[in-house]
């Protein structure tokens, strides 16, 4: 069956950076659009990147252009995020979903993904 596994959540200060990782199995990757997702306490989830299968292309929500980067490695059935000068506002379960869906066609809207990992909480301190 398909898995997503997401990694690298915790506990940082304001200014602080994070990788989240997210591995994958039961999918062909490589041909899969693959996106992050946050929900903060008491609000909707939130797109906050997505990528090509190959990786050529990107896209970001409005909250975090300029300080994270998604990638992915497709050797590994793997996709990043790289989260920088982390705020408090950025607090959240961030979720990676994958979707066979072309990147270009509503990347930013949940209900296109099919497949979901279980979460990884991100907490921000000022």
């Amino acid at each position: 069956q398909v898995q997503l596994v997401e990694s690298g959540g915790g506990l940082v200060q304001a200014g602080d950076s994070l990788r989240l990782s997210c591995a994958t199995s039961g999918l062909t990757f490589g041909i899969y659009t693959m996106g992050w997702f946050r929900q903060a306490p008491g609000k909707e989830r939130e797109f906050v990147a997505a990528i090509s299968w190959s990786g050529s292309t990107a896209y970001y929500g409005d909250s975090v252009k300029g300080r994270f980067t998604i990638s992915r490695d497709n050797a590994k059935n793997t996709v990043y995020l790289q989260m920088n000068s982390l705020k408090p506002e950025d607090t959240g379960v961030y979720y990676c979903a994958a979707r066979i869906r072309p990147l270009n066609d509503g990347h930013e809207i949940s209900n296109t993904y099919r497949y979901w990992g279980q979460g990884t909480q991100v907490t921000v301190s000022s």
